[in-house]
């Protein structure tokens, strides 16, 4: 089970975070000593081999023997663990078993000559104490150092499989993440060719009645195509960058409508900073002059509004039109395009509606308020 896994590696080769973990381990070999040593004295109290007046010395006694035999032994683990894990896995328990068999017996022997050295043994009781305590020792020692290599392996084990996961999670968002840029930035290129060739009929149509105001309108054309592109590469922008888009196309399509288009632009300076998706507003301004004024001899009246109340912008465009229904929309219209990027930027708090006020057609596009850029 503990094959090929090196549960008392420090997880850094950084100096300070190796001294911690040591740090760390020594401290809990201390822990685990003390309570070792309460537990056999308290065993020996049990089962009778001492009285409570000599619960003292026992205890004093077996904290030595636990000392001088436990922390050698995590010493030379970690550094079996270290050197051998990987290039013996099949033999690591049992190196690790000889380690603690290894170390119990020294320690025995310098818990020994501690004991005469001190008094606390009788002297010439070296051998006598030895023999008594040495195959105790190897026992407590193999039994208290497997139990605690299993438990650092489990622990080691656990702590490899939440960073794993966690790094899946990551990787996971941020494919996701990439996704939805990517089905973003395809969304936003389906608008160019539309509002490019849209502007381009329009051009064509003034080059034979006024060269001029079609030059002018070129160099509208020009700066709106760089906006777009420029556009194109973030997901929110100003709402006053959005505002000039589409006064700029209203103005151009003007020049094709003249007075047959009416407009009216509403938007308080307050808002100017707030981050609305590109070319969303013009999509909806596009949309009533193809469907209402480009298909009436009289033509359209549009008024383009922008507020925020509680948090949420809404911008409306409302037009003299017959109005529809967004169940009539397919993915491929303009606005199937927008509400497809609605979903993608903002999720379920964004939304596009379509309502009549008063014998007109008023289409609301509300989402989050953010200044962020």
């Amino acid at each position: 089970m503990i094959c090929g896994i090196n549960p008392l590696i420090p997880d850094s080769s950084d100096g300070r975070r190796k001294s911690r973990s040591y740090t760390t381990r020594f401290l809990r070999t201390i822990s685990i000593t003390t309570g070792a040593t309460l537990l056999i004295v308290v065993l020996f109290l049990s089962l009778g081999k001492i009285r409570l007046p000599q619960a003292g010395r026992t205890l004093l006694v077996a904290f030595i023997y636990c000392v001088l035999i436990s922390v050698p032994s995590i010493a030379l683990l970690t550094r079996v663990s270290f050197k051998y894990s990987e290039r013996f896995p099949r033999l690591i328990v049992f190196i690790q078993a000889l380690v603690l068999v290894s170390t119990a017996v020294a320690g025995s022997f310098a818990a020994g000559l501690v004991f005469q050295v001190t008094g606390l043994v009788p002297r010439g009781w070296y051998w006598i104490e030895l023999r008594g305590v040495l195959p105790f020792s190897v026992v407590i020692s193999l039994m208290f150092g497997m139990s605690m290599i299993t438990f650092e392996t489990l622990r080691y084990k656990l702590q490899a499989t939440a960073l794993e996961l966690r790094t899946h999670q990551v990787e996971q968002e941020r494919a996701y993440k990439l996704l939805a840029e990517a089905k973003l930035s395809a969304l936003e290129s389906r608008i160019h060719p539309h509002f490019l060739f849209n502007t381009l009929n329009s051009i064509a149509a003034l080059i034979p009645r006024d060269p001029q105001l079609a030059e002018d309108t070129v160099g509208k054309l020009a700066s709106l195509l760089r906006f777009s592109l420029n556009a194109n590469q973030s997901g929110l922008v100003p709402l006053s960058q959005e505002l000039k888009i589409v006064r700029d196309y209203l103005e151009i399509e003007k020049t094709r409508f003249g007075p047959r288009l009416i407009y009216q632009i509403d938007s308080p300076a307050a808002l100017n900073d707030v981050k609305v998706p590109p070319l969303s507003l013009q999509s909806l301004v596009e949309n009533a002059v193809k469907h209402v004024a480009a298909k009436r001899q009289h033509g359209a009246t549009i008024q383009v509004a922008a507020t925020e109340d509680s948090g949420r912008v809404r911008l409306e465009v409302i037009d003299d039109g017959p109005g529809f229904s967004l169940e009539s929309i397919t993915p491929e219209h303009g606005l199937g395009n927008l509400i497809a990027r609605l979903e993608l930027l903002f999720g379920a708090d964004g939304r596009l509606e379509v309502t009549r006020k008063q014998e007109m057609t008023a289409v609301c596009l509300s989402f989050p308020a953010s200044l962020e850029p």
